[in-house]
């Protein structure tokens, strides 16, 4: 019996070291997810997936919302999503207008409300000649302006040598109202196939001083341009930054379609990195059974690159594909989240996530989805997933596949958690001294905590799929003083396994794992 006890604890605490992964949707087909997270509000949350649904959280990203976007413009996919200071989100896709054309224009449509409900959108680049595709945006977060970049197709996947593909950009001065006249950025024009030797996956950043840094793939492999006056004037020419050996177009077994497009992102922070400028894309330099994630850094505003970085650490012929980069503001903390198939002879996929403390000298690796996955190449997986970071709080958010049906998913993640424990810890400004014991437990858990004031108090338990259980202290006012609440995991019906204690004061949070044995 001990032994038996024992090798359960074991497997308990075992299970206990894995991200915890919350389900957010599984209606509609999700793919090319997009999140963004409100850095004065850090328990909302956003996601877009295509091709018109949006997810909201508030609570950090225990539990969604799925809701469905309109616009007379039309919502067409290629979802993404950003924040400005004064906590109004903005979410830019394509374009179907019934009265219009196929991928006209690039719209952008707001909520000032945390996503409750959003404006019919305004647009830029329409063109009824000419397709828009693939935007990616960026706010000034001391001026709020907005700019956004993408690529605009003479004929959308026309082989003729005469039709081309530009990267255009564009800015808004006044919350997404009304936007400037297109501007190309590029000199060196693509194809219009949609593949390799097409401009491609154009995401803009911005410097320390409110500089506009761009880069995207296509014939010249990784290119890079700039703006130093808030994008009115440009480099005459986009710079090299590196080669993409095979293309940025590549093949992944088992996945409809991929590719390494380039993902770019500022330190803004106040850390020894701040003003380096980073660029995240993956490639087969390495062979067509060995894609990998790549990193190039600069730190004299883009006229010089350091030597590109791996950023998986695996040793051997495996998949690495599909990465996305952020970096937390707060510290400079770089996070990458990519598919991995390390552990795996077959197509089966896990999801990790890869951290950097020391400006992409060195990669911490982490699997963070709980299973693996198997996805059928006849079923499109979108281009992208994402990931987003502030302050310690780090929510990835991923594609996968199970049955036929795609689910969109994240993973609770805390900065000083990340080698695996997967509570929650947000910074408090409230001393609750919060504890639960016994842990593991086998009948009763005792909880304490302290309040120093009169405070609105709750008190629930969440199970391992980030579903509430039970409601111990639901909204009431207390006194200031010591409290402790037994409770009965046997008469509330709770059943062995992994459990999540969350004590919300005054709406801060705060979050303890707790094991339940039976």
């Amino acid at each position: 019996m001990k032994t038996t006890i024992i090798s359960t604890i074991f497997v308990l605490f075992t299970l206990a070291l894995r991200a915890q992964n919350i389900l957010i949707s599984n209606l509609n087909n999700p793919n090319e997810a997009s999140i963004t997270m409100d850095p004065k509000k850090p328990g909302v949350l956003i996601a877009g997936t295509n091709i018109d649904n949006y997810h909201i959280s508030i609570d950090t990203g225990r539990t969604w919302k799925n809701k469905t976007l309109n616009s007379s413009y039309g919502v067409w996919g290629d979802p993404t999503l950003i924040v400005d200071t004064n906590g109004n989100f903005y979410f830019f896709h394509l374009s179907n207008p019934p009265l219009g054309t196929w991928i006209d224009r690039i719209v952008c449509q707001k909520s000032i409300d945390s996503g409750k409900t959003w404006s019919d959108g305004s647009f830029t680049g329409l063109n009824s000649l000419k397709k828009q595709d693939k935007q990616w945006s960026v706010v000034d977060r001391k001026t709020n302006i907005i700019y956004v970049t993408w690529t605009q197709f003479d004929r959308y996947g026309n082989t003729g040598p005469l039709d081309s593909s530009i990267i255009l950009f564009s800015k808004s001065i006044d919350g997404g109202t009304t936007w400037s006249n297109p501007m190309r950025i590029n000199t060196v024009a693509g194809d219009c196939h949609d593949d390799d030797n097409t401009v491609e996956g154009a995401t803009p950043a911005i410097g320390v001083n409110g500089e506009v840094y761009v880069t995207w793939a296509g014939p010249s492999g990784l290119v890079f341009n700039k703006s130093l006056n808030k994008g009115i004037t440009w480099l005459n020419k986009e710079t090299f930054i590196d080669s993409i050996p095979g293309g940025w177009d590549y093949r992944i077994s088992g996945i409809n379609r991929s590719n390494g497009l380039p993902i770019t992102a500022c330190d803004l922070s106040n850390g020894p990195n701040r003003g380096a400028i980073y660029i995240n894309w993956s490639d087969q330099r390495s062979g067509s059974s060995n894609t990998e994630v790549w990193l190039r850094k600069s730190i004299d505003g883009g006229v010089t690159w350091l030597p590109r970085k791996k950023v998986n650490n695996d040793i051997g012929n495996h998949q690495q594909f599909c990465t996305w980069m952020t970096i937390d503001q707060t510290n400079g903390f770089l996070y990458f989240i990519f598919y991995d198939r390390r552990h795996h002879n077959d197509d089966s996929t896990d999801v990790y996530i890869a951290i950097s403390k020391d400006g992409g000298n060195s990669f911490i690796n982490q699997k963070i989805s709980e299973t693996p996955f198997l996805p059928d190449s006849n079923i499109f997986f979108g281009d992208y997933i994402n990931i987003v970071a502030n302050n310690g709080v780090i929510r990835p958010i991923w594609t996968r596949l199970n049955g036929g049906n795609l689910s969109l998913w994240t993973a609770l993640l805390s900065e000083n958690k990340l080698n695996g424990v997967n509570e929650i810890v947000l910074k408090s400004n409230i001393d609750l001294s919060f504890e639960n014991y016994p842990n593991p437990s086998n009948k009763r858990i005792f909880i304490s905590y302290k309040l120093h004031t009169r405070a609105v108090v709750e008190l629930f338990i969440y199970n391992d799929k980030g579903k509430i259980t039970s409601k111990i202290i639901d909204n009431v006012e207390t006194e200031s003083g010591k409290y402790i609440e037994q409770i009965d995991t046997q008469a509330l019906g709770l059943s062995a396994g992994i459990y999540y204690l969350t004590l919300k004061v005054n709406g801060e949070i705060q979050t303890r794992r707790q094991i339940i044995l039976n």
